[in-house]
Parts: C-alpha cells; structure tokens; sequence
C-alpha cells in the first residue's frame, strides 16, 4: 500500500492513497477541530457547524441541491464530529471523482450559514440530543467522558448542551470557521481509484485556493489526570436496564503502552470468545451485550467495559468485572488466549482498512493530530510483541482502586456503589 503525503503552498495537507483494483473512490476533508476545542460557553458549535454545511453555497444554494449533487451519480455523503477532529467526505465512482472534489470543497470553503438555516438547525439538534437521551445505550458514553474528564472541553458533550444549542448563533460559528478552517489545520484525504497523484494533487489544489491560509492549529486546553478515588456518575432514569461503563483511565495514541491495553481489552471483552462476554452472557445471562474497549486519544485514554443489565443485577455484573479486572493482575495469560486476541486484533485492523473511508481516517487521524503516522505494518508488529507479562504489568498499573470510574444510566443513585467499586 503506497501512502503519498503533500504539503501545498497554501498550507494544505494531502494524503493520497491509491487502490488500482477498486472502481471507487473517497474523498475526505479533516478540519483539526471537535469538542475538545471548545468553551462551555460555544458547547457543540463544531457539531452545529458540520449541519450547516450541508445547508447550501453559493453554487448550490439548498439542502436539496447539495444533496442531489452527490446522490444524482449513486454515491454517499456524510461528515463527523468527533472530539479531536472534524470530516467530510463523498464517496463516489471512481469516473466521477471531479464532481466529488467540486462537491466537498464548494461545502468546506462556501457554506453560507444564513440565519435562517441556524434557527431552523436549532430544533433539528435538539431532536437530535431528545434522541440521544432516550437512548441509554448510546448516551451512556458520553456519561463516561463527562465523568472521566470533568472541568475539561474533553468531557463535554460533542453535541452540545440544550442552553448553548439554543444560544448558538451565526457570528460564534463564523468565528470557529474562521479559527479552524483553514489551510493549516485541513487535511484533505483521497483513497481509492484514481489518476496520477500529480494530476489528483493539481485538481485539489485548484478546488481548495479559494481556503484561506493560516497556522497549524494549536492543541486542545492541557489535560492533567488526577484521580485518588473510585469515580462515579448516575444519570437517574427509570428504565428496565441499567446501562454503564465501568473502566480506568489508559494510556493515549502517543504511549506504547497502548498495544498492550488494545491486547488486555480484546481478551477481556473483544468478542463473543471474550472473557467477560463468556462470564456476563453466556455463563451468568446478565446481559445481552458486553464489551470492553482500549481508547486513545492525542493525550490520554482509557480501557472501559460497557454493558447493559437487569436493574436487579447490577451490582452482580460489577463485581463480576472487577473480577475478571483483579485476575488480569494476578495471573499470566495463556499462550493460546493471548495469541487468539492478537491475530483478532491485527485481523479486525486489517479488515476495515478495506472500506476505503475507513483507510483515510486512519491516516489521517495522525496527520490531523500532529504524530508520526504508523504503518497497518507497524502496528501489527508491536501487536506482535506483546507478551504475557506486559499484559500483567499494564494490568497491575491501570487496574488500580484510585482509577476505578463507573458511569450509569438507570434507577440508581451514585451511593449504592461506594461499597463495591474497589479492586484490590
């Protein structure tokens, strides 16, 4: 797989990925900007933002005509906000790349974010978050980062909150536009099927000259971690399944610590061979779904098992976990278990960077961020050489009783677990 990196005069990254047996192509444009970069005050206006770009430019002046353009040749749009970084994307028949280029960067440079468009857009995010909220299963995610990072942009919401939705306004969303993108902090991805790099790069760098120019953008408010007690966070909701993360604070996209915890986090709850999945649901039948996951970010991360349980057996479930927490820290991992989670691993890798949205924001997510990029190659190489004893020593260090945190969506009050949130 051949990666070619440019940087244009103008500031501009681009990243071409060429794929000469496929008959598509995806076209990504990342703005290095989410929640993390954002006061109380503007909660969620990288996410209001990303609504609006669809609202119609200059050249195509409705939804419906930035819609049409991309489904009128069967191809598929969409955008993210994330926490570190925003995109856009289409992806399209390789024979109609020059409409997608002229497509996503007519959104990204033109958008005209007319008042109406705003108000109108209030109401559809407020859906949006209703939504959410009903949603334990999803929203309780979002529970876990307000608890594990409180006082930082990082635990807030990315959608926002109802007051600063209902207080957004045009000239706080020009102003973000205005801090973010631009061509220092853009990064445009192509993965797929094209012509030469050289005539990609030309035909990008003519779609993208109108992007005013500016300085990479600074990083996100600094993050410290500290936590000398078990945390928790309830939501009360009365509902007929408690839905929770139970979890420590990890290591981040920058440590290599990070290839042991993505092992200890697929041999716990990965799949449906999984410890905790064999434990929780099919042994126990405590709940339908059980996983544990290992996420990084620029500056931090953290490992979190996340489930849905009878109201009745929480408690259960917990102990359970932190269970299957305390014997990670105590005993060696089989051979046979270890290798299975590190070929699950590398397999999973392997088999989502052949959606090719999927392969540029893998690439991307490093150049947005400002780190060495690392090869597919790479990463499989340090899953590699993780062993039995750096699974027990991460272990011993995360699994700790100060680093516990439990957030909860349910008819439940934070006091009913001071008592068994401990780990030895």
């Amino acid at each position: 797989m051949k990666v070619n990196r440019y940087r244009l005069k103008n500031g501009l990254r681009v990243i071409t990925i060429p794929r000469p047996g496929a008959r598509a192509v995806t076209l990504f444009a990342f703005a290095g900007t989410g929640s993390a970069y954002e006061s109380k005050k503007v909660a969620g206006v990288s996410h209001f933002l990303e609504h609006l770009m669809f609202k119609g430019t200059v050249k195509r002046p409705t939804p419906l005509a930035v819609a049409e353009t991309i489904d009128s040749i069967g191809g598929v749009m969409n955008a993210f906000t994330g926490r570190e970084y925003t995109g856009y994307f289409a992806k399209v028949n390789a024979r109609h790349f020059d409409t997608a280029l002229d497509w996503l960067s007519d959104i990204y440079l033109n958008a005209k974010l007319n008042e109406d468009d705003i108000s109108r857009e209030k109401g559809v995010i407020l859906e949006e978050l209703n939504m959410y909220l009903d949603t334990p299963m999803q929203y309780v995610e979002e529970l876990w980062y307000n608890l594990l990072y409180d006082g930082h942009p990082l635990g807030q919401d990315i959608i926002g909150t109802r007051s600063s939705i209902k207080q957004m306004n045009r000239r706080q969303l020009l102003e973000h536009r205005r801090s973010y993108y631009h061509a220092g902090n853009t990064t445009v991805v192509l993965a797929g099927r094209f012509d030469s790099s050289s005539e990609v790069i030309k035909k990008i760098s003519q779609a993208f000259a109108g992007l005013p120019s500016g300085k990479e953008q600074k990083n996100p408010p600094r993050l410290a971690e500290k936590q000398s007690r078990p945390g928790i966070k309830v939501r009360y909701k009365k509902t007929d399944q408690t839905h929770f993360c139970l979890g420590v604070r990890g290591y981040s996209l920058r440590q290599p610590e990070r290839f042991p915890q993505a092992v200890l986090a697929t041999l716990l709850g990965g799949n449906m061979s999984s410890r905790l999945f064999s434990l929780i649901r099919e042994k126990s039948g405590l709940a339908y779904y059980v996983r544990t996951s290992a996420d990084t970010l620029r500056d931090t991360g953290f490992l979190v098992t996340q489930a849905g349980v009878d109201n009745r057996r929480i408690d259960r479930a917990i102990e359970l976990i932190l269970s299957e927490y305390q014997r990670t820290k105590e005993e060696l991992v089989p051979e046979a278990e270890l290798q299975k989670a590190k070929e699950y691993l590398k397999g999973v890798l392997w088999l989502s960077l052949e959606q090719a949205e999927n392969l540029a924001s893998y690439y991307a997510q490093y150049e947005v961020l400002g780190l060495k990029p690392m090869t597919p190659e790479e990463v499989c190489r340090r899953i590699d050489q993780v062993d039995a004893n750096s699974i027990r020593r991460l272990a011993r260090n995360i699994f700790q009783n100060q680093n516990l945190n439990l957030a909860l969506i349910g008819p439940s009050r934070a006091s009913q677990f001071n008592k068994i949130l401990k780990i030895t």
